[in-house]
């Protein structure tokens, strides 16, 4: 669908500075917004924070905008993209906690929430700590949690029985854990 005139106008408007303008598109779409986002995340307060993000993204992203698709088609596409990312965000961070010490984790949540570790840096350092393991720990790990592969698919894929999936698995962590506290 391609934004009509009076969206184009508007978006104009906004790229010009018009206030007005965003304060408009802001109170038209903020609710259905916050709905989408407070769907996928169950969290109020981040949801919110979620959707402030979502506009000062979209008033960034206007420069580029090519008006090939609805104003709500654009802003929700931000919207959508936002939250994947949040919830691959969590998804590490669950991954990360779940196997390691109590120690290191109350540790960790503490940088979490005083300083927020960005997203790439976190990522970065778990590839860098799974690309120093053995290939075979590097296989199963990415496929277990990066990939989303279920151990059943895993152990047809390596062809090795149940047991020896879990029991690779349950060493890759270790060794993951190993790693990542010589890291700390």
């Amino acid at each position: 669908m391609e934004i009509n005139q009076e969206e184009k106008k508007l978006l104009e408007k906004i790229v010009n500075r018009d206030e007005k303008a965003l304060f408009d598109v802001y109170k038209k779409y903020q609710p259905s917004i916050f709905k989408y986002v407070r769907s996928q995340i169950n969290n109020y307060q981040t949801s919110e924070e979620i959707t402030q993000d979502i506009f000062l993204d979209f008033i960034e992203a206007l420069r580029d905008f090519r008006f090939q698709s609805s104003l709500k088609t654009f802003i929700f596409s931000i919207a959508r993209h936002k939250v994947i990312d949040q919830i691959r965000k969590k998804k590490i961070k669950s991954v990360l906690f779940s196997h390691l010490p109590s120690f290191i984790v109350e540790g960790l949540k503490v940088v979490f929430i005083d300083e927020e570790i960005d997203k790439k840096e976190l990522q970065e350092k778990i590839t860098k700590i799974i690309n120093s393991l053995p290939n075979d720990y590097q296989l199963i790990l990415r496929l277990k949690y990066i990939e989303g592969v279920k151990i059943k698919e895993i152990s047809e894929k390596l062809k090795m029985n149940f047991k020896a999936t879990e029991s690779l698995l349950f060493r890759a962590r270790k060794s993951f854990i190993k790693v990542f506290n010589n890291e700390l």
